[in-house]
């Protein structure tokens, strides 16, 4: 029978430590953003936001991306978030008009984010389809677009990539936050 994990579990401490290597990686990986793009900033008066990390490679050449590495520690992260922290959110914690905040909150968040993915995407393949009827096939790591702000414009494969992990995540939670509430008395499903 499947039941709730619990602190004594053997399998609690693993989704633990993975949390854990999973905050590691997000936080070096912010680190070195930040340190890149203020080095690039100080120098050319300008960045393209998550183009350094897209083009780093950890660790080794042609390995994986500092990007991929951020996308995967925060979906896995976040999984092993839901599974260890059940008790914070089990039973009567969260209930009536919070937890209805809490659910639109979620569903907005998903929302907005899945438009993002579209959109990033949607423009992504028209760079490159662009490139290609030109005669150029171009170097996708590198393409961006100046939206927001066109002083500091963003990686297409970055942007894509955080957008999609944010999607997953706020739909998870929300999918979470729809399911019958977890007995704190029974630990048994």
């Amino acid at each position: 029978m499947n039941h709730h994990l619990e602190k004594s579990d053997a399998g609690y401490r693993v989704y633990l430590y993975i949390f854990y290597i999973c905050g590691f990686i997000m936080a070096a990986s912010l680190i070195f953003g930040v340190y890149i793009t203020m080095i690039e900033w100080m120098e050319n008066g300008t960045y393209v936001m998550g183009e350094a990390i897209q083009n780093t490679f950890i660790p080794f050449e042609n390995f994986s991306r500092v990007s991929t590495w951020i996308f995967f520690s925060t979906i896995i992260g976040w999984y092993c978030v839901s599974r260890i922290g059940w008790r914070r959110t089990a039973g009567n914690k969260i209930i009536g008009m919070r937890m209805a905040l809490l659910q639109l909150m979620l569903l907005g968040f998903a929302i907005i984010t899945l438009y993002e993915v579209l959109y990033n995407f949607t423009v992504l393949n028209a760079a490159i389809t662009a490139g290609m009827i030109n005669g150029n096939v171009p170097n996708i790591d590198m393409l961006s677009i100046a939206y927001p702000d066109s002083d500091r414009p963003w990686n297409l494969v970055f942007a894509t990539k955080v957008f999609l992990a944010a999607f997953i995540i706020s739909a998870h939670a929300f999918y979470l936050s729809t399911k019958p509430r977890k007995s704190l008395e029974d630990p048994q499903e």
